[in-house]
């Protein structure tokens, strides 16, 4: 793995940008501002997901600077993501043609495996369950065969890149073993209060690059628990961007504590793709090229690190799924 100042170089040469606008939660009606916003400061990565229901909101959005020819396709960098009820050899193709459809695009630059723990196909549901509210897993996904299939999308041209997200190094390294096509990102919860050092040290090792999502702590976590019908109160009450170092260095650099949080991430090498739909903040989540943190402010930093204590996504969230066989967070790293 290779990088420069504002972009990541997968083992396949592709380049990811480092900094890419998040879309979870991002309501058709949030897109198109969303996306003119992003485009116009300069983004260019977008990173969405099958599940996340806004892959048409996202496609109409691009379609119309391109086809104003504000903007070429090639100069974009998209990703999507594989639904854990498509964890299973042949629906790999089924969704990213999906996706494809959705995104108004004949390829991707990045597919990911977006969860290793399988469901069950239930009509359209992204979270399909039985009667009981329970989900329903499918106790035999199998992780290998499904990236088996993930390869067969890069020979068929219908994305350049191919990754993975929410791993652990176990599974990761099954994955390396079997792999034809090496995973190029690991997109996984990293922010300042759960920096996941272990596992990017792992993944470095592989050449295989790393993306964090919720960089700033996602903020509106809590609201998405309990829209989905689970236990907010299990969720670790942490909020990086009140914290006072990094509202202290924020205030040295004249930025804004989000783009301290970011900058401490970029400094590692790894990918940001921070959510929002403002367009002020947008622009803001941006401008963090034009400074750098002191050796002395990255350690204070540095030094803010919880550990798995510091893990927001996956405690609380979909019980029950950690009764399956894939499912990651009971590792290490």
């Amino acid at each position: 793995m290779t990088s420069t100042a504002d972009c990541l170089i997968f083992p396949d040469g592709n380049k990811m940008p480092i900094v890419g606008l998040g879309t979870w939660q991002a309501s058709d009606a949030e897109v198109d501002a969303a996306i003119s916003a992003a485009l116009e400061a300069g983004y260019r990565h977008i990173d969405t997901a099958y599940v996340y229901m806004n892959e048409a909101a996202i496609g109409r959005a691009l379609k119309k600077w391109i086809d104003a020819g504000k903007i070429k396709r090639e100069d974009l960098f998209i990703v999507t993501k594989l639904p854990n009820f498509g964890n299973r050899p042949k629906s790999v193709e089924k969704y990213i043609k999906k996706s494809l459809e959705a995104l108004q695009t004949s390829y991707l630059d990045l597919y990911l495996v977006h969860h290793p723990v399988g469901l069950l196909e239930k009509g359209d549901e992204m979270l399909p369950r039985d009667d009981a509210g329970n989900l329903l897993l499918d106790m035999d996904t199998d992780i290998v065969s499904v990236w088996k299939a993930m390869e067969a999308q890069v020979d068929a041209g219908r994305t350049r890149s191919i990754g993975l997200s929410n791993f652990n190094s176990r599974q990761i390294a099954r994955i390396v073993e079997a792999a034809r096509i090496r995973p190029a990102n690991l997109q996984v919860e990293l922010h300042v209060y759960f920096q996941q050092r272990e596992l990017v040290a792992f993944c470095r090792a592989l050449g295989i690059t790393v993306c964090a999502y919720a960089p700033i702590g996602s903020p509106g976590l809590a609201s998405f628990v309990k829209m989905i019908g689970d236990n907010d109160e299990k969720i670790p009450k942490l909020s990086p961007l009140s914290d006072p170092v990094i509202i202290r260095i924020a205030e040295k650099h004249g930025k804004t504590p989000a783009q301290v949080l970011l900058r401490h991430i970029i400094q590692r090498g790894i990918a940001v793709i921070p959510k929002s739909s403002n367009p002020a903040r947008i622009k803001q989540n941006f401008q963090v090229f034009d400074f750098n943190l002191s050796e002395e402010e990255v350690d204070q930093l540095d030094a803010l690190d919880k550990g798995r204590k510091g893990r927001l996504f996956g405690q609380g969230m979909l019980a029950g799924l950690d009764r399956h066989p894939e499912y990651p967070y009971s590792d290490p790293y």
